[in-house]
């Protein structure tokens, strides 16, 4: 039974899951906008926004959870000086997924998730 799973696994293992989510934070964080497909986008978005929510508050605390959660110092001060500062009077909402045309090689479905 999968009671309270409601992640998807994407083909990886726990460790692996977790290296894709990092990296692909940081560059969604850096570029502010990525390609990827419907699905890991899907799965970006929750653990994306719950680290700028906790950016909009420029503590130690926050900044240290922050940076456990991605791991790159230039990331983190890019997040608490520009991205959190914009979306300060904003209460939640901070991407936006555009679905895209199928992958020519594979057919799989393609998303861009951005900033707003």
């Amino acid at each position: 039974m999968r009671h309270h799973n409601s992640n998807r696994k994407l083909g990886l293992k726990r460790k692996g899951r977790t290296a894709l989510m990092k990296t692909m934070a940081v560059s969604l964080i850096r570029d502010e906008k990525i390609v990827t497909t419907e699905a890991k986008a899907k799965e970006l978005r929750p653990y994306i926004e719950k680290i700028i929510s906790k950016s909009k508050t420029d503590n130690i605390a926050a900044r240290r959870l922050v940076a456990s959660r991605i791991g790159q110092n230039r990331a983190v001060t890019k997040l608490f000086k520009d991205i959190g500062v914009r979306y300060e009077t904003r209460k939640g909402g901070y991407t936006r997924i555009t679905r895209l045309a199928r992958r020519m090689g594979d057919g799989s479905k393609m998303a861009q998730i951005e900033l707003v």
